[in-house]
């Protein structure tokens, strides 16, 4: 047993459907249990969160898993940053070396300790493909918002059945959680909040059928949904957007996107759940910390494992599509946003610029995005 769980889990487990399933397992290993992840034959993966390991842990990931050593599974990013050379696109396996202390397998996902213990190694990743499995328990690690690391022992299919108290999650529903996710969202309510900038606003909620991430519209005036309307996809920032960080400019971006659909009369200002540039809000926090020891947005976030964008826009395409919209004009610098856009059946006729003067705290941010993500200014 890895991990006692509450003895009502299993009288809803059979009821669950694939997305909702997911994000019962993201919880399991955001909070330190292990989940069995399955794929489409006879294969599985125990896998436990690198982050949350502890001695305890791993000792019962190690006894649940027949008594085989896990692989520490790292993306192709981390691994590239540990100078750990690759064999497999994505992710790498790396065998879990005994000589290591809990402390530093734990330090192999986080890069904050990279500068002051540099000389970590050597470490030899494994040649063959990478099961389903364990590939996909390195997603799952990123639903649950946390770094995309994964201690995985590889089990038979049929073993997981000998463990009713371990949450089991398929493959392939962690692979297609973003679609699931998107086709299944559904307005909840809406309400008219006047906001400054456009005191005619209206807020419609979305949320999938299944529970899980809600997605906010900003509805301005009366769209005239005939003709191309002007919209914005915003990605949530508490930083940025709450507080007033001045190490990004999303808060102006999106109090601009506002006062400029306001100002023309007509549009739609959709918010996204989407911190961090899809990483979440503690590992943006740890990306900040990274770059206070000199890296840049992009590399901060591939030496914590991420893509420099790990941002899917089939909700917002999807949101659209609930609201009547099919045609658009983008507030945005981002191109990466209009080809997403146009990829889901959003037809993009034009453009519109949406930048702001840098400040002192954000201007290196700004410029990674031009010369690093192709953003326009």
């Amino acid at each position: 047993m890895i991990e006692d769980t509450q003895s009502n889990n299993l009288s809803f487990q059979g009821a669950l459907s694939p997305l909702a399933g997911v994000e019962r397992a993201a919880y399991e290993l955001r909070s330190g249990r292990a989940v069995f992840v399955v794929d489409g034959t006879d294969a599985a993966a125990l896998v436990l969160a690198t982050e949350m390991a502890t001695s305890e842990r791993i000792a019962a990931l190690k006894e649940t898993g027949g008594g085989a050593m896990p692989h520490v599974v790292l993306t192709h990013y981390r691994a590239e940053t540990l100078k750990i050379r690759l064999y497999t696109p994505d992710v790498v396996r790396i065998p879990y070396p005994d000589w290591l202390t809990v402390e530093q397998i734990q330090q192999l996902a986080d890069p904050q300790y990279d500068l002051a213990d540099p000389m970590r190694g050597p470490f030899n990743a494994e040649r063959g493909d990478v099961p389903d499995a364990v590939a996909s328990s390195v997603k799952l690690a990123k639903l649950a918002r946390i770094l995309p690391s994964v201690l995985a022992v590889p089990v038979p299919a049929i073993r997981v059945g000998a463990h009713p108290d371990i949450i089991a999650v398929s493959s392939n529903g962690i692979d297609g959680y973003d679609l699931r996710a998107a086709g299944g969202l559904r307005r909840v309510t809406a309400a008219n909040v006047p906001l400054a900038g456009a005191e005619n606003a209206k807020i419609v909620a979305f949320r999938p059928e299944d529970g899980g991430i809600e997605h906010l519209a900003i509805v301005i005036g009366e769209p005239d949904i005939s003709a191309s309307v002007l919209i914005r996809l915003h990605s949530e920032c508490f930083t940025g957007d709450l507080l007033g960080s001045l190490k990004c400019d999303c808060g102006e971006q999106l109090k601009g996107a506002i006062e400029q659909i306001g100002n023309e009369g007509a549009g739609v200002l959709l918010y996204l759940a989407q911190e961090g540039r899809g990483i979440g809000l503690i590992n943006k926090l740890r990306a900040y910390a990274l770059q206070d020891q000199g890296f840049d947005t992009v590399e901060a976030n591939q030496r914590l494992g991420f893509a420099d964008d790990e941002r899917e826009f089939l909700a917002a395409a999807e949101m659209l599509r609930q609201l009547g919209i099919s045609d658009v004009r983008l507030l945005t610098n981002n191109p990466r946003k209009v080809a997403q856009l146009e990829e889901y059946g959003v037809t993009v006729s034009e453009r519109v610029e949406h930048a702001y003067p840098s400040n002192e705290y954000n201007e290196r941010y700004l410029a990674v995005k031009a010369e690093k993500s192709g953003h326009l200014f």
